[in-house]
């Protein structure tokens, strides 16, 4: 038996220092190359990542590396692992009954008639996950063993790693019953027949030379799933008996990460496992409990979720407090996995040397991990010099000017900025619009080509004057515009040729941001984002959006709508500073926001749409700090669009946000329209809409842009005529789920006319002539 290591991390960047994961592949799916292409490329990533770590100081040998490396998605890969696939992806299993890369490619991204899997944020993070399909009738079955043949990889190359899984109680709690599934079927009632695949994988995992297996089990500390903490613990204590006494199996950690325990940590120092790991960036150093001597408590003192150096005595400090808890040992580690950061600050060479003394990446986190560890090993002393280090970096953030803006804090709220006149009166005074029934349009930005992607690059080398860089952006317009006139939609966009992310476009127009080079961050699948870095105060020096926006309703009788990304999104998509309460730096971007609005009105823009994509992302894990987040966004919300006029229709979109969980606060958001993903969960979200009595208007999405699929017009007329007999025909309009930037023009044009097509049809049948 093993000791587990002193420090350890749980998860890396698994895309690539530059996205070397998503080019290769991109082009395996473009049929550029091959699969034993592919396959040589991830090789190659997983033993740079295995090298680097070590590089970094976690042992060749004592399984401090894990392996953790996916292709697409973590829970995909455990589905697949176990044989839940749904039953229309079963011809592509191979004839042995297991799942190739193709075919986890597919179950992915969907394929002609084959839906893809439903996608969805990963708790409280910007990372999403496919949702897995498990009803009565799935076979489990050991049909994949990636994770086998990556163990054995690493032990060919002298490396001891631990293999990382999501637990068999996370991957059904995430599920969703399958389409054959009896009403009111829980995945979870599954659990007993998925734990012997589960038991058999941890046998092939010794066998390949693991000593340590890491079971990810995230639902454990969530009370925003259908299983409530009860369920889960009683699920938690059933698997880990039985995988804990699997005779042939490496010794078992548990990491429970994104928020505290709880009173689920008696369950896990109970079980037959010999590691637990718990969150204690999100959460307090619980108490002493008996049942943990024998085992290694693993602190998860460094955030894995945000990029600040961080107050590293005060982690170390965490490590010292448990162990007075009575367990058999302490090991440091971080909070979560880290493919939330991006790889390495030192590769920031445009930021400002202060600011980079404030961060840490991924990297740097581990070298903080090796710190706490050698602390942990040879006591406080040994390591009082890296503890000062960083409680310097702390006291000349705190000091350092633009954190705290005296102009900005000055600005005394009134309640009357947090809300507009009632909507009956605005309802009214939009008709001017004069809107037809089921209106169409999109939610913003059309695909950012090659040609546009190009000229951006060239013109922040310098190479392409300000002048001509704005001609190429204009004339991108002229032809969105045509083509959506051309189309036949009713409510335009300009497209957003100019913004390379909905985020940092406007954290490069905001003082208080900063934005990276090479920050990249998986978002899903092969995309990644770069979130910006919100170090001080928010104020807005200049008008952002609004010469683009005039410039293209120049070109159209038909409204265009002004895009804003919202605060809470905003927020969610940045790393955002923790030096003060997240409502407050929620109002210095509102405030901005809000003067924005006021200029598109002022030069004629009579739709204006502030997203919101993130708002149940943020949601915190834990129902008791729930309340308070809710208010604090939606005010943020609410003061942001509060001085719009009546006549001006404010809309928002949300995007994967489990409506239903939400549907109080969408409902104070008080948007005029709100559009909302709904085609890759076939339009369940109707159904909460209309149950709860949701009275503004609404655009549950007919076309999954997540997917290359086309879907046909008649797929979308199915969404349509579902959404029409649910919901009154006065609120609904039509649109795509989300923006069109990751999407080539020829899948976008042709989704778009089937989607006109789609809605002539339904209009015909369902609108009564004037």
């Amino acid at each position: 038996m093993t000791a587990f290591p002193a420090g350890t991390i749980l998860g890396y960047p698994r895309i690539g220092r530059r996205r070397e994961l998503k080019k290769a592949v991109e082009s395996f799916w473009a049929g550029r190359s091959d699969q034993a292409e592919l396959e040589r490329t991830a090789a190659e990533l997983r033993a740079t990542t295995r090298a680097r770590l070590a590089g970094l100081g976690l042992g060749r040998d004592d399984s401090s590396i894990p392996e953790s490396f996916s292709f697409y998605d973590q829970v995909l890969d455990a589905a697949v692992t176990v044989g839940a696939i749904p039953a229309r992806f079963d011809d592509l299993r191979d004839e042995d009954g297991t799942i190739g890369l193709g075919a986890y490619f597919t179950v992915a991204r969907g394929e002609g008639e084959r839906a893809p899997l439903e996608m969805t944020k990963w708790f409280d993070s910007n990372y999403h996950y496919l949702v897995p399909e498990i009803g009565p009738e799935t076979t489990f079955s050991l049909a994949s063993e990636h994770l086998v043949a990556q163990v054995a990889e690493a032990a060919s190359a002298g490396y001891i790693t631990r293999p990382v899984i999501v637990g068999p109680v996370t991957l059904l709690a995430l599920a969703k019953a399958s389409d054959d599934a009896p009403e009111g079927f829980d995945p979870l009632s599954r659990l007993d027949d998925v734990l012997p695949v589960y038991a058999a994988l941890l046998a092939k995992l010794r066998a390949a030379g693991a000593q340590w297996v890491q079971l990810d089990e995230p639902a454990l500390v969530s009370e925003s799933l259908p299983a409530d903490t009860a369920a889960l613990a009683a699920a938690s204590a059933r698997a880990l008996a039985v995988l804990g006494g699997a005779s042939e199996r490496p010794q078992i950690f548990v990491a429970a990460p994104y928020a505290a325990l709880g009173s689920t940590l008696e369950v896990l120092a109970a079980a037959p496992i010999e590691a637990i790991g718990i969150d204690l960036a999100r959460g307090d150093v619980p108490a002493a409990l008996p049942a943990l001597g024998g085992k290694t408590l693993v602190g998860g003192v460094i955030d894995g979720h945000n990029i600040w150096r961080g107050d590293l005595d005060a982690a170390f400090t965490k490590l010292e407090a448990l162990r007075a808890l009575g367990a058999g040992a302490v090991s440091a580690s971080t909070s979560t996995s880290l493919l939330h950061v991006p790889h390495d600050v030192d590769d920031e060479t445009a930021l400002d040397p202060r600011l980079v003394s404030w961060l840490a990446f991924a990297d740097q986190k581990v070298g903080q991990v090796v710190t706490l560890a050698q602390g942990l090993a040879e006591g406080r002393d040994a390591i009082a010099e890296a503890l000062d280090a960083a409680s310097a970096a702390l006291a000349d953030r705190r000091e350092a000017p633009g954190v705290r803006d005296g102009a900005v804090r000055e600005h005394a709220f009134a309640e009357a900025e947090f809300s507009r006149v009632p909507y009956e009166e605005r309802e009214s005074a939009q008709q001017a619009l004069k809107l037809p029934a089921l209106p169409l349009t999109t939610i913003g930005s059309f695909p950012q080509t090659g040609d546009i992607r190009r000229a951006r690059a060239r013109f922040l080398r310098g190479e392409l004057p300000e002048d001509d860089y704005d001609d190429f952006l204009r004339r991108e317009i002229d032809q969105v515009v045509a083509l959506q006139e051309d189309l036949g939609l009713d409510v335009l966009v300009h497209g957003e040729p100019e913004r390379n992310d909905m985020v940092q476009y406007f954290a490069e127009h905001l003082d208080g941001f900063a934005v990276t080079q090479h920050g990249w961050v998986q978002s899903y699948g092969s995309r990644a984002t770069r979130p910006s870095i919100l170090w001080g105060d928010v104020s807005r020096p200049a008008q952002i959006t609004v010469s683009w926006a005039a410039y293209a309703q120049s070109l159209s009788v038909k409204p265009v709508k002004g895009m804003l990304t919202g605060p809470v999104t905003i927020l969610a998509w940045s790393f955002v500073r923790d030096d003060q309460p997240l409502g407050e730096t929620a109002n210095q971007v509102a405030l901005a926001l809000r003067d924005e609005i006021t200029d598109l009105e002022a030069a004629g823009i009579a739709i204006i749409q502030v997203d919101e994509p993130a708002l149940r992302e943020l949601l915190p894990l834990k129902a008791a700090d729930q309340a308070d987040y809710l208010d604090w966004s939606v005010r943020s919300f609410r003061l942001a669009t509060g001085g719009a006029a009546a006549g001006t229709q404010i809309h928002t979109h949300l995007c994967y946000s489990e409506f239903g969980v939400v549907i109080d606060a969408i409902r104070a958001l008080d948007a005029d329209v709100t559009s909302i993903e709904a085609a890759r969960s076939r339009m369940e979200v109707v159904a909460d809409i209309a149950r709860f009595g949701f009275d503004h208007g609404v655009g549950p999405g007919v076309y999954d842009i997540h997917s290359p699929r086309v879907p046909s017009v008649e797929e979308i007329e199915s969404l349509l005529r579902r959404a029409v007999d649910e919901l009154p025909l006065s609120q609904l309009w039509v649109n795509p789920d989300c923006g069109l930037k990751t999407r080539a023009y020829e899948e976008t044009v042709q989704s778009l006319r089937n989607i006109v097509e789609a809605t002539r049809r339904v209009r015909e049948d369902v609108v009564v002539p004037a």
